[in-house]
């Protein structure tokens, strides 16, 4: 008998999708259903019906499955910012690990045997999962008629109230329950995305793990003149707790979910706070990237250079550098770093990173790499030949012609760094088709709790390739 919407289904979980739902079926009919894990036997309400394959609500556990574990955090379930928190962190790992590699089979094209034959065993984060981002961003609402901070439910922009993120550090619940009492006091309304008005939209935090400096910022619609009279009482506020060196507010007035605006305003403080990472120092302000979770992210740069083995005099290319973290963690050994990156404040927080750094070999240029390299590579980075490319693009992955223009440049190695194994996998295919091959691929577990995974491969010439 057909499926339909509403019908109330058991099944056994025999698998995760890409986005954390577990996978069963009834009969031959697959079901995608949130909240369910690997080993579950559940009862399911079906709640869309597509051909071949439908998505359905977790209605009861008949029977854990033996990866099941409760959620550390009691809005996991509904929070959606955390799709693996019920998962044994173990099985996480190998779900991850099994990510990555069925994307480069199936959207890759790689064959099976290469794959396995250049995989290395996925790198986890040592103690429990939690506690290890530096970022934070928390929307700020309204909740019977009080300013509230949490996270969206997924798939919506309906707030969960949260002030305790198990993700971050414990120090961000009293900074947001002190920014919610200033906006209470002084009458400050949270910004409200239907009508577009209100003042605070996010409270932004931010901590260098690597020296204990803070960062406040508020996102705001305006700076409206209650917001201004009242800044002394939260710069009074904000600077009593420990490590905070920078309090400042972000102005976004436009009617868009991005988050951060054009314009920064220093309250107190300063611009920048400064971390340390790979024994360099690093400023960061709040619009840079930089990647949330600093204890693997060392992790993941000593396998950049590892892959790189680089002897001292190679040319290296740096594309989509941010504020210069990956190319100046590998200059000291390297004989020269043409860094490219399209945000003007990330090029110049890099020149800055590496002048406080005494680096004299790197240098950065602004704009799009997929811009610069197929059309202006010699204007921009001096008619050189790269031995090595590094790249580490956004989410989305990079233009066909910047793959072409990098086969075009024959580098002895592209080093490609992703957060996202399906568009990874796509390039990768690209790369493949130009005459290069896998040689090694490295998943590090950046995000435990989520679906998200990074990954570092290197790909060689295929006379070269092992």
């Amino acid at each position: 008998m057909a499926l339909q919407k509403n019908d109330i289904v058991e099944l056994k979980i025999k698998d995760i999708g890409a986005n954390g739902e577990g996978i069963g079926g009834v009969d031959d009919y697959t079901l995608f259903v949130k909240d369910a894990v690997i080993g579950d036997e559940i009862e399911a309400i079906v709640t869309k019906i597509k051909t071949g394959y439908g998505y359905g609500h977790l209605k009861r556990i008949i029977k854990p499955g033996k990866w099941r574990i409760k959620p550390a955090c009691p809005v996991a379930r509904v929070c959606g910012g955390c799709q693996l928190q019920a998962l044994s962190y173990d099985k996480q790992l190998k779900y991850k690990e099994n990510k990555v590699k069925n994307a480069l089979i199936r959207i890759g094209k790689v064959p099976e045997d290469i794959v396995n034959n250049t995989s290395l065993a996925i790198i986890g984060m040592e103690g429990n999962g939690f506690r290890y981002r530096n970022k934070a961003q928390y929307p700020i609402g309204t909740d019977n008629n009080k300013p509230v901070a949490g996270f969206y439910m997924g798939h919506s922009h309906n707030i969960i109230p949260c002030n305790d993120c198990l993700l971050g550090e414990e120090i961000n619940s009293k900074i947001l329950k002190d920014i919610l009492g200033f906006m209470e006091k002084y009458k400050i309304p949270a910004y409200d995305e239907k009508t577009g008005r209100g003042i605070v939209r996010h409270v932004l935090l931010r901590c260098a793990f690597g020296t204990g400096e803070r960062m406040v910022c508020l996102i705001v619609r305006d700076y409206s003149p209650g917001v201004k009279s009242a800044a002394g009482e939260l710069i009074k506020l904000l600077r009593s707790i420990d490590g905070i060196k920078s309090i400042c507010l972000n102005i976004n007035p436009d009617n868009t979910n991005v988050i951060l605006g054009k314009k920064t305003v220093v309250l107190w403080g300063n611009k920048t706070i400064k971390d340390k990472l790979c024994n360099l120092e690093f400023e960061i302000s709040a619009e840079s990237f930089y990647q949330v979770n600093s204890a693997q992210t060392e992790k993941l740069y000593a396998k950049v250079k590892e892959f790189a083995d680089l002897k001292g005099n190679e040319r290296i290319w740096d594309l989509y550098c941010g504020i210069g973290t990956i190319g100046l963690s590998l200059a000291k050994e390297a004989k020269e770093v043409i860094g490219v990156e399209y945000v003007p404040e990330a090029v110049a927080d890099a020149r800055r990173n590496a002048a406080n750094n005494s680096i004299i070999n790197a240098v950065f240029c602004e704009g799009k790499a997929e811009d610069i390299l197929p059309a202006k590579a010699d204007e921009f980075l001096r008619e050189t030949i790269p031995e090595v490319i590094v790249i580490d693009p956004p989410r989305k992955g990079c233009a066909e012609s910047l793959l072409k223009a990098i086969i075009n440049r024959r580098p002895q190695k592209v080093i490609y760094v992703s957060c996202d194994p399906a568009t990874l996998s796509r390039d990768i295919a690209v790369l493949r088709l130009g005459g290069y091959e896998l040689n090694k691929w490295q998943p590090v577990d950046m995000f435990p709790q989520t679906v998200s995974v990074e990954t570092v491969t290197c790909l060689v010439p295929k006379d070269t390739a092992i």
